[in-house]
């Protein structure tokens, strides 16, 4: 067990990357992400939910405060102990890991200051790596350029700004984002809707704020296949 992280210690995934939190974790859908060849790693409690799942986590990072007995995963798993408290455990293991897409269950939901400190990791992250937040109805994509997808028709589509974005246009929306600016405590995007069902989001090039595309949770496993 590492004493603590240091900026040189990354654990590299080449695949899906599925972080695992100590909030509400939909088992099922848990087991489907590891069949399809997902990594599980546990932001430190997260490991228990993930023993509940059936599963073994392939490595467990955080301060482990939440884990039930930390010391009882020696030599059954990876683990990064990071003493520092200026992060989240979620964060911890974002500034640990490398992949190419990264799914996080059992961040959000439940304690709504946990769900605020998600989202406010994913503001930070957002530029550097893709991430797709699960919550019990809805996956929320944290996006900084274009994207297309397609839904069922009037399907509804939700932009999130995580800060001050400017839209150049839309397509295929009930309501277009042409020149739209959106911003928190200003204007958001919410209950939008897909008029045929494909649609695209084009926000103003060079800037690359964030902000989220949300979506029903049945549309997760193509989202997957759309951003790998």
């Amino acid at each position: 067990m590492q004493a603590r992280a240091n900026q040189h210690t990354v654990a590299v995934f080449e695949d899906l990357l599925v972080v695992v939190g100590g909030g509400t974790v939909d088992r099922t859908l848990l087991a489907e992400l590891y069949a399809s060849g997902g990594h599980l790693v546990a932001a430190d409690g997260g490991a228990d939910q993930i023993v509940a799942a059936g599963l073994k986590p392939e490595m467990i990072i955080g301060d482990f405060d939440s884990l039930k007995d930390p010391f009882a995963w020696l030599g059954k798993t990876r683990l990064m102990q990071i003493k520092e408290q200026e992060t989240t455990d979620f964060e911890k293991v974002l500034y640990s890991t490398r992949a190419p897409l990264t799914v996080a269950l059992g961040m959000t939901g439940g304690r709504f200051d946990h769900t605020l400190a998600a989202l406010d990791v994913v503001t930070r992250y957002a530029t550097r790596r893709k991430l797709i937040l699960v919550d019990a109805e809805d996956v929320a994509v944290a996006l900084t350029e274009q994207f297309s997808f397609t839904v069922a028709p009037a399907e509804r589509v939700s932009i999130h700004p995580l800060a001050p974005v400017n839209f150049w246009r839309s397509d295929g929306l009930k309501y277009p984002l042409d020149a739209v600016k959106l911003a928190p405590g200003l204007r958001t995007g919410t209950s939008n809707e897909a008029l045929d069902g494909p649609f695209t989001i084009v926000p103003e090039e060079g800037i690359h704020a964030p902000y989220l595309l949300i979506l029903p949770r049945h549309h997760l496993m193509g989202l997957i296949e759309a951003l790998l």
